[in-house]
Parts: structure tokens; sequence; C-alpha cells
């Protein structure tokens, strides 16, 4: 039950931002400030559910290797992606949004793996506010060039349950994997998506609000600090 809520909850801010994106007004520099902050909150909940949790079954050297290891390949990824879909931007966005979220997803599940929801919170609600903007800014750029709203809202809606399907295959599948390998998959998973703020996130950010987005940053860390005192953290 609670593998179904927090996956639920995640996955359909997706639904819900695309439709905010598609059938609400979105200023630039809004979008561009909430990005921003969700961002923010990300930096706090990789840090503190996915990086140092690690520490206490990795050697540090091993999990530095890792973190770079998911560094490296998000950026080849989204390099190649780039490169292959040069033209065609909702479909560029739509893919980055994609394999920025299934490390997300696949981290979100194996977190859950022996948790209380409250211990997943910061985490899941660090996602949940990345989501929503995203997904907005992202079903706005793809209905207003090559595709319709219908269409668009369509893809969104898939995406969502591709992400949801790998929060649930990060959790019942990797079970009864030892908490070295919990930790290591998490820690790749931290790098890319690391990687993601630094070339994905925070660019757009700051091309739609370019003087509010260091304040927006520091709001979602405050954000994310005080969702994870809800584990104690």
């Amino acid at each position: 039950m609670e593998l179904f809520f927090t996956v639920t909850t995640v996955s359909a801010a997706l639904i819900v931002g695309a439709l905010w994106g598609l059938y609400l007004p979105l200023p630039r520099k809004l979008e561009g400030f909430l990005v921003a902050m969700a961002g923010g909150a990300l930096i706090v909940s990789v840090m503190e559910e996915l990086i140092r949790p690690a520490l206490e079954t990795l050697p540090f050297w091993l999990l530095a290797l890792v973190v770079a290891a998911g560094a490296v390949a998000f950026t080849a990824a989204d390099r190649g992606l780039e490169a292959r879909m040069q033209g065609s931007k909702g479909a560029g966005l739509l893919l980055a949004i994609t394999f920025d979220g299934v490390p997300e997803n696949l981290a979100l599940g194996t977190a859950l793996i022996g948790a209380s929801g409250l211990e997943v919170a910061a985490l899941a609600g660090a996602i949940l506010l990345s989501n929503l903007p995203e997904a907005a800014g992202g079903a706005r750029n793809m209905a207003g060039g090559e595709l319709s709203r219908r269409r668009t809202l369509m893809l969104w809606t898939g995406t969502a349950a591709l992400l949801a399907t790998a929060a649930i295959v990060g959790n019942l599948a990797l079970q009864d994997v030892s908490e070295s390998w919990l930790a290591a998959i998490r820690c790749f998973a931290a790098g890319a998506v690391a990687a993601s703020l630094a070339t994905e996130v925070f660019p757009k950010a700051f091309s739609e609000d370019h003087f509010g987005t260091g304040i927006a940053i520091a709001a979602g860390l405050l954000a994310a600090l005080g969702l994870s005192q809800l584990s104690g953290g």
C-alpha cells in the first residue's frame, strides 16, 4: 500500500503538470522559478537520501566512483539524445525528462525497501516538486510545436506509467539484493540526477527566470531540508 501510494503520487505529478502546461497560463518566469526550486530540493534529497546513507556500507572511494559513473552515463546519453533529436524540441524534452526520471524512480523504489513512508518523504517530495514544473514546461513546448494537446497529454501519461513501472521494478526486483548493492544502485542514480540538474534543470530555469534562480534554489533547499526532518534527518 505504501509503495502504491508513493508511486502514484509521484507519477501523477507528471500528468497534473502536463495538464497545467497545456490548459492553464504559465508565465515563463514562474516556470523558471519553480524548476529552480525543484532542482534545489533535489540537491538536498540526493545527498541526504541516496548518497550519505551509502557511506554506511560502501567505502568512500567506491561511492565516489559509482556516483561519477552515474553522472558520466547520464551525460553521454543526454549528449546522444540531443544529437539525434536536433530540430525536434518537444520530443527531445520528453526524452530528457524520461531519462532523468528513470534513475530517480528506480532510486525511489529501492529507497522504499524496508523503509517507512516518512523515511522517503524528502526524496518523494523533491521528485514530485521536480516533475510538476518540468512536465508543465515540456508539455507546453510540445503542444506549441508539432503535436496536438491530446497527443501531448497521451505521451506524458505514457511517460508517467513508465516511471511508475521503474519505481515498482526498483522496489520488487531488488528485495533480496544486499545492502551494498542497493547503496551502489542508489549512488549511480544519484550521479545521474546530479548531472541532469547541471545540464537540464538549472540552465532551463536560468533562461526563464534570470534573476530569481538563486532565490528559488535556496527555497528548494530549505523545502527539502524541512521534508527531511520528517525522517529525523
